[in-house]
């Protein structure tokens, strides 16, 4: 496995309970390096297809950087799922993807195998959807941003992560999308 001893990416293994998997995503609000979620629901195989919901909000296109290392390291086919919304915000996100993704096959000669799928669900749902949708896209690692801020619809009901994390049967990799995020270079 990828982070397996690796330094650069923190591993958490729990049991699928909401209140010990959001206890570790509270501690974990601060931490710069990508996080894995493994729980003992999950299904832990070789890495060979990385599902990367993408949504209309700006911070998505932190995973570009991520999801190109995984991909390099592991051979991995890159699955982005492009939110079914109505402005364009998450099409330019995915394109931003895109041109990182063929930006570091030209530099390195490298080729990166990727697809754009579309999503069935808009950018609000999309996590619930990536987590579900496992039998269609046979993915062995499911890659979230995670959430800048709790409001109180996520404090009281729970947050997208924690729910994607619960109902997820492969391990779940959340980027933190802040300013200042750890990246892993190309």
């Amino acid at each position: 496995m990828i982070w397996d001893n690796n330094d650069d990416i923190v591993r958490i293994e729990c049991e699928n309970k909401a209140s010990i998997i959001q206890k570790h995503l509270n501690a974990l609000r601060e931490e710069r390096r990508p996080y894995v979620f493994i729980t003992n629901t999950m299904n832990i195989k070789p890495i060979r297809r990385l599902l990367v919901p993408v949504s209309m909000l700006e911070e998505e296109t932190y995973k570009a950087e991520i999801c190109t290392y995984l991909a390099r390291k592991t051979g991995a086919h890159i699955i982005l799922l492009q939110a079914n919304d109505y402005g364009s915000h998450a099409r330019q996100n995915v394109n931003r993807i895109v041109t990182h993704i063929k930006g570091v096959m030209e530099r390195t000669g490298e080729t990166i195998s990727y697809e754009v799928a579309q999503a069935k669900k808009n950018s609000f749902k999309l996590t619930q959807e990536a987590a579900e949708r496992q039998r269609d896209f046979r993915h062995d690692l499911l890659i979230l941003t995670a959430s800048r801020d709790y409001g109180l619809d996520d404090i009281l009901f729970g947050t997208p992560e924690r729910k994607a994390i619960q109902r997820a049967l492969v391990p779940v990799m959340l980027v933190n999308p802040r300013d200042d995020l750890f990246s892993l270079c190309d």
